[in-house]
């Protein structure tokens, strides 16, 4: 049973920092980085690729709706011509850090808000895939939502996706938050053994909920990320 870690990282603004990247790549294989548009800069991104690659991580590009100041978990209403062109722009950006550092892309997927609206947003959805469908790589996404039907239908390769420090409702959706609360390691490690083992999570009504964890991600805001990582590979392995 192979299960990866992935981590949002990249996130950093400027003079603002967001997480502990370095300390979080051993113990993850896949980093989701931040594209500009709900963090990062020149200078991070082409550093997170860097860090990546010195560590054996896969790079994936992390892109969002164009709200910086909201770090990309503020809805907006977008078209679905208008917001494949914004996805494509951030990939092109990450892939110029990518080829002067001799990295591919590994794979593609949304943040925050953006993520939320293409599990229940068909355009959004398809936007997504118009140019995830030039890429020859995995996108991840929310089990059982818009994101596996549309995808999966246009031949794209899917990769179901548990939260390990993220709440889920009763209809299975997961509960974007602006702010990221520090998590008890243990219980995420033994919530996400669940979902890898049977197949479901615990909601925030106190249902058993279906989800997928083919991949497991663990957000680099989250106060005590390194841990709750570290939790997770011991329960994993």
């Amino acid at each position: 049973m192979a299960v990866n870690i992935n981590c949002d990282m990249g996130e950093s603004f400027g003079l603002y920092k967001m997480g502990d990247d370095e300390a979080m790549m051993p113990h993850i294989k896949e980093a989701n980085v931040a594209c500009g548009f709900h963090g990062s800069d020149p200078n991070h991104m082409r550093h997170t690729v860097e860090l990546a690659k010195r560590f054996d991580v896969g790079v994936g590009a992390h892109f969002s709706l164009p709200d910086l100041p909201g770090f990309g978990r503020r809805e907006m209403k977008i078209d679905r011509e208008e917001m494949a062109n914004i996805v494509l722009y951030q990939i092109g950006a990450l892939k110029g850090f990518l080829e002067v550092a001799g990295v591919r892309l590994n794979h593609l997927k949304p943040h925050g808000a953006l993520y939320a609206m293409a599990a229940r947003q068909e355009h959004i959805a398809h936007a997504i895939a118009d140019i995830g469908d030039h890429f020859s790589v995995p996108l991840f996404g929310l089990a059982n939502t818009l994101h596996e039907e549309v995808f999966t239908a246009r031949g794209l390769e899917f990769r179901a996706e548990f939260f390990a420090d993220l709440e889920y409702d009763d209809e299975g959706q997961l509960i974007i938050t602006r702010e990221h609360a520090a998590v008890d390691p243990q219980a995420a490690a033994k919530r996400t053994l669940r979902a890898v083992r049977e197949g479901v999570v615990r909601s925030t009504g106190g249902l058993d909920v279906p989800v997928r964890a083919q991949t497991i991600c663990v957000h680099s805001d989250t106060p005590n990320a390194v841990a709750i990582a570290r939790a997770i590979n011991s329960a994993l392995s």
